[in-house]
């Protein structure tokens, strides 16, 4: 197949839109752009890593192609994910050619990251049309995230979170709560981000792939953490909306959002509105799930015509729930890691 360059012109109106079988209509795509990460978080990845070799990835053009057909199609919202997005040279190229379509079609385009290379590239997200990025970040004590991250430097990230928010993004900080690791930190964490102006998202540690550490031993209910805030905060629920399944509350009666994402002990399912696109070509429907669909096959082969019919044949099998659970002698959900199919 041969790959045009430029932008794909607008589907005719009769374009059909996405509706799963149980009539949710599908509106965000999240697109790892790269299975590959320079962190190795201990909750996502396992110390030793057998990364995609780089034959098998999509090309970015071919991301931006089918990234192009879901606008189309009526997708508002793309997140770009990873493993770390930034690590993948020339993925500004792609921010570009995506981000020229933020206000027709596209409502926003936004990026997942470990904030270790964005203090470099945030002028050009901002410049792309980016204007909100979410920085995961678990600790703000050096030697606790070095840790959690096997070997991260705290001060780099930091660094980047503060070149972003200079920039003009919008930061948000995604923290997973882990028990025995940060829990005594989340409410510092969460004062931080209310002192600088960001907003914070807690999130269950999620059962992907296989990592060395037990996962039950790690689990911590947003429920407790709630109750816990609670004491020291007025939490009061917003309603406001991202897009994602992150429910709001506001802090303190100011502008930073605390948002809780709780696929456990609150599962979110019946409003999913997102699907998720591998750096593979894979269209994944559910993160707890193994149903997928081959886009790249189906481009390579077909060209955009198949590219629809994979897309219509993912949207009748996206299942109903997940089947996250997390306890004595449960294994993983699925084998394959969160950096494979994108936060």
């Amino acid at each position: 197949m041969a790959v045009p360059t430029s932008p794909a012109e607008p589907h005719p109106v009769d374009a059909p839109g996405l509706i799963d079988a149980h009539g949710r209509a599908i509106g965000y795509l999240r697109i790892s752009v790269t299975d590959r990460c320079d962190l190795r978080c201990r909750y996502c990845m396992a110390e030793r890593m057998t990364f995609l070799p780089r034959s098998a990835l999509l090309a970015l053009e071919e991301i931006a192609i089918i990234a192009e057909r879901f606008i189309a199609r009526g997708v508002t919202k793309i997140r770009l994910s990873g493993g770390e997005p930034l690590v993948r040279r020339d993925v500004g190229e792609l921010v570009d050619r995506l981000g020229a379509h933020v206000g027709h079609g596209l409502d926003e385009l936004t990026m997942t990251t470990n904030g270790t290379r964005l203090a470099e590239h945030a002028p050009r997200l901002h410049a792309a049309g980016i204007r909100r990025v979410n920085v995961s970040l678990d600790s703000l004590d050096p030697a606790a995230f070095r840790h959690i991250t096997r070997h991260g430097d705290l001060a780099q990230v930091l660094g980047g979170v503060f070149a972003a928010r200079d920039a003009g993004l919008r930061v948000k900080i995604n923290t997973v709560a882990l028990r025995g690791l940060n829990e005594h930190e989340l409410p510092d964490i969460l004062a931080w981000t209310a002192r600088e102006g960001f907003d914070l998202s807690l999130i269950e540690t999620m059962p992907l792939g296989a990592v060395e550490e037990d996962r039950v031993d790690r689990f911590l209910p947003l429920t407790e953490v709630f109750r816990a805030l609670s004491d020291r905060f007025t939490l009061t629920r917003d309603a406001h909306r991202s897009g994602g399944p992150a429910r709001y509350w506001s802090v303190d009666g100011g502008a930073t959002r605390l948002g809780l994402i709780s696929p456990l002990t609150a599962n979110f399912c019946d409003g999913c509105n997102r699907v998720r696109l591998t750096t593979e070509g894979k269209l994944y429907l559910c993160l707890g799930h193994d149903d997928q669909v081959d886009l790249k096959a189906a481009l390579r082969d077909g060209g955009v015509a198949a590219l629809d019919a994979a897309i219509d044949l993912g949207l009748r099998i996206k299942p109903a729930r997940h089947d996250f659970r997390i306890g004595v002698g449960d294994g993983p959900a699925v084998a394959r890691h969160m950096s494979v199919t994108g936060g």
